[in-house]
């Protein structure tokens, strides 16, 4: 409250008296103007006139005690908080509470989804059951780095590997991951739709599988099984190496009507290098063609020892079509499965392949992970080639969320920073600050490696430039006293560049796609028109490609994806071509229709008919006596209009044109087989003789043809 001086009543009235006789105007009116002017105390309602008047000042001894503030008790009593960190083991925990171990059992027995975590060593994935821990013992939460990942620097920095292999008894029995493998058109999706009894062939791009999928099949006894469907086409090489080298069993598809191919041959190649075991299911026995016992032949001089001749490969006759012996196929499936005892580690750092990556349009960079160590959560941190994602989602195949991913089982994971590439190594760590560092590691060895291999086709065009040099350094010592430079202004030097090429740019729905198509881009080695990849990647045709295409004057090539409509618009008005396709070999056919419309054509030659000189005769024409061949047609016909060469002894004496054909004394425009008829040269100081030959013939223009061969 402001300490101010008060007034007295009389001075107040004795200046609203003087302020009515000099305004004139009523006392009620200048009362209000005055009160109004003045601040008032709420408490007592007096009028003040200054805030430094009745303040109350301190004294000495005041002054010099501080200032101190008592605040009210607190209600609440606070508890200590205790550092927690991601797959810490419940040592650790104990350690960073002050407890013992047998205190944390206690408290876990009531606590959900705790059970697995029976042991001191046993680490904790799970931040719920953390929290719930803490939470229960009277504690509060604090999350915090690991100590080791604390006393890290940048500057020691490693890449992160895979964990050591885990204890026996840590592992548990995880599910198969059985790759269906074979030659194109043999049948491998149509099994696969019989076993989990659905019809995923009939929306496939021309009958073929381009892409491998991952899909859980539940058998008939309860089992799940991971299946991995890799295309059989020649372009899906890489698709099919990778399948074989992520899976526990290899079911080779063979048909029984064709038998032992050669994708059928790639396959074993790649599961004896990969040391996988393989089932032959002989296919398509339901067909006229079908010959079983041949295609068992077949397999044996492949090297696969079959079991009815004694080896360890089973061989299953199938008809996928109508689902004939497919449980026959499956209890095999399940016994090899059994008797390799396959087990794996549920806890600790998740570790896993990148099975394909795609972009989807409505859920952003989705990548296929297969997971083969620890357990994939939501809100997981991982690292795959030089891309990392918090995971923000699992899906299955049929697009239904999963909570979890455990060892053995597949799932597609969004929330990637940037796309992955198939084949790549997933590795969990612990937190973003982790992956960003590895991320960021990775990419300095990488542009380290990319320097030195720059820097090796430096030195090699160093090492040429020099040669070269000194070469022509000799050569003009060896001329003797050099000449004098001219001093004026240097012409410019224009170098046309008459190339003829063709640019291109590709996008594909999925990673393992474009690999596809850019490995059958590398078969092209010719040298008549150069193919330039001026830009691809994953996804629909933004504004971004078409621009690229203008400045480059490059035609896009689509695989499976749409384009944007700002990027349909900016393409027709600019005349840029944008050709779709769903199918790799047709894909690869219209690239090369484009390549050979840009070579020029060549010119043809096409014989029409040939003859034989009898006899010269000289014909007088004014005061010229011309040479006149006669001769007889032997072949095809003679026309007056083409071209015509003489030869004599394979030694070509004129090519060019006739003045005149004639036959019997009438000139003519074409003289048939076996008909005499006289030539007349357009040159006529050329000689012929008996036994000469004249070749009529005419040429045209003819496109020229590339002689690529794409393997397929």
């Amino acid at each position: 409250m402001i300490g101010i001086r008060k007034f007295a009543s009389g001075s107040l009235t004795s200046i609203l008296s003087n302020q009515m006789r000099l305004k004139r105007e009523s006392w009620q009116t200048q009362l209000k103007k005055v009160l109004f002017s003045f601040p008032m105390c709420e408490r007592c309602q007096g009028i003040y006139t200054t805030p430094y008047c009745l303040k109350k000042r301190k004294t000495k001894e005041e002054k010099k005690t501080p200032k101190t503030y008592e605040l009210p008790p607190s209600q609440f009593k606070q508890t200590k908080a205790i550092d927690i960190w991601k797959n810490m083991t419940v040592q650790e925990l104990a350690n960073s509470m002050e407890k013992d171990c047998d205190h944390l059992f206690e408290v876990m027995m009531y606590v959900d989804n705790s059970v697995y975590f029976d042991k001191p060593s046993s680490v904790i994935s799970d931040w719920q059951v953390l929290q719930d821990i803490v939470k229960k013992s009277g504690y509060r939460c604090k999350i915090v780095s690991p100590p080791n990942e604390q006393e890290n620097s940048m500057e020691d920095f490693q890449d992160i590997t895979k964990r050591p292999p885990a204890s026996e008894d840590q592992l548990r029995p995880r599910p198969p991951v059985v790759t269906i493998m074979g030659h194109v058109d043999h049948g491998k999706t149509t099994l696969l739709d019989t076993l989990r009894q659905s019809s995923i062939v009939q929306s496939e791009f021309g009958g073929i599988t381009q892409h491998i999928g991952a899909f859980s099949v539940k058998l008939k006894s309860g089992e799940r099984v991971t299946m991995l469907d890799t295309p059989g086409h020649a372009a899906f090489s890489a698709m099919r190496e990778r399948g074989a080298h992520a899976t526990d069993i290899v079911v080779l598809v063979v048909a029984a009507d064709d038998g032992v191919m050669e994708q059928t041959v790639e396959v074993f190649e790649m599961a004896k290098e990969a040391q996988v075991p393989i089932i032959v299911a002989v296919n398509k026995i339901d067909k006229p063609g079908a010959d079983i016992e041949r295609t068992k032949r077949m397999l044996a001089q492949l090297g696969l020892t079959l079991e009815d001749w004694g080896g360890d490969v089973q061989a299953v006759p199938i008809s996928a079509l109508k689902g004939t012996n497919v449980d026959t196929l499956v209890e095999a499936i399940a016994l090899q499965a059994e008797l390799m005892g396959l087990k794996a580690d549920y806890q600790g750092l998740v570790e896993g392949t990148i099975i394909e990556a795609s972009t989807d349009q409505s859920r952003g960079k989705l990548a296929t992970v297969l997971v083969s160590r620890g357990t994939l959560q939501r809100g997981s941190i991982v690292v795959a080639g030089l891309a990392w994602a918090k995971v923000r989602s699992l899906f299955n195949e049929d697009q239904q969320v999963l909570q979890q991913v455990t060892p053995g089982m597949a799932a597609q994971v969004i929330g990637w920073r940037s796309l992955p590439s198939a084949g790549d190594l997933l590795l969990e760590v612990n937190s973003e600050k982790k992956a960003t560092q590895v991320i960021k590691w990775r990419e300095e060895n990488k542009m380290k490696e990319k320097a030195l291999e720059d820097l090796q086709v430096i030195q090699a065009k160093m090492t040429e430039h020099q040669e070269v040099y000194k070469t022509q350094l000799e050569q003009r010592r060896k001329l003797g006293r050099r000449k004098l430079k001219p001093t004026g202004p240097r012409q410019k030097e224009f170098q046309e560049d008459n190339e003829i090429r063709v640019s291109i740019v590709l996008k594909g729905d999925v990673d393992g796609s474009v690999e596809a198509i850019l490995d059958v881009l590398d078969t092209y080695s010719g040298t008549v028109c150069k193919l330039e990849l001026v830009h691809y990647g994953v996804g629909g045709v933004t504004l971004s490609d078409v621009e690229l295409a203008i400045a480059f004057k490059a035609i896009i090539y689509t695989f499976n994806v749409g384009v944007l409509n700002d990027a349909v618009e900016k393409a027709n008005s600019s005349a840029v071509m944008i050709k779709k396709h769903n199918v790799i070999y047709k894909l690869v056919d219209d690239l090369k229709e484009e390549m050979e419309k840009k070579l020029p054509t060549t010119e043809v030659e096409e014989n029409l008919g040939e003859a034989n000189v009898l006899e010269q005769f000289l014909v007088t024409e004014g005061r010229k006596k011309i040479p006149i061949a006669g001769c007889r047609c032997v072949k095809g016909v003679l026309k007056k209009n083409a071209l015509f060469r003489l030869i004599r002894n394979e030694e070509i004496l004129y090519d060019g044109k006739l003045e005149s054909m004639r036959h019997l004394k009438n000139e003519v425009d074409s003289i048939k087989t076996d008909l005499e008829c006289g030539l007349r040269l357009a040159d006529p100081s050329v000689q012929v003789r008996p036994g000469d030959v004249i070749i009529c013939y005419v040429t045209r223009q003819q496109s020229q043809t590339l002689d690529w061969d794409p393997g397929f």
